[in-house]
């Protein structure tokens, strides 16, 4: 194995809801959101809904911040090019939701595709729109 280096950051994009201004304001409903804006796009593809607090919670040794009483990772696809081998240890996409008593934290990693990135933060910024 040789580590390399494909993409030089690891920023995310993070969208802090209070539950009373959401508009969807159930974990349920924010991930039926992503579900049909997903289903919806021409490029990207759903593959699963990932239910990351029961994992977590589920391990002998697993952490969860104590405001966290939720999470999930919509996981999909937005690949419209396989340009090189190492390109696959960067998709799929995921878009994380975790749920917290006064609301919800909606966050990404930041794609290198722009079109992936777009789409992303517009399905976010849908939410904010009650």
């Amino acid at each position: 194995m040789t580590p390399e280096i494909l993409e030089e950051t690891c920023a995310i994009f993070a969208l802090r809801l209070g539950k009373p201004l959401a508009a969807a304001p159930t974990m349920e409903a924010l991930v039926e959101h992503f579900r049909r804006r997903i289903e919806a796009h021409p490029v990207a593809r759903l593959i699963c809904v990932f239910d990351h607090y029961a994992h977590t919670a589920a391990l002998a040794e697993g952490e969860i911040a104590p405001e966290i009483i939720a999470a999930k990772n919509i996981v999909f696809c937005f690949g419209t090019a396989i340009p090189r081998p190492e390109a696959l240890a960067l998709r799929p996409r995921s878009i994380g939701i975790a749920e917290t008593r006064d609301g919800f934290v909606v966050s990404f990693l930041e794609a290198p595709m722009p079109l992936a990135n777009s789409a992303m933060e517009s399905w976010a910024l849908e939410l904010t729109q009650a």
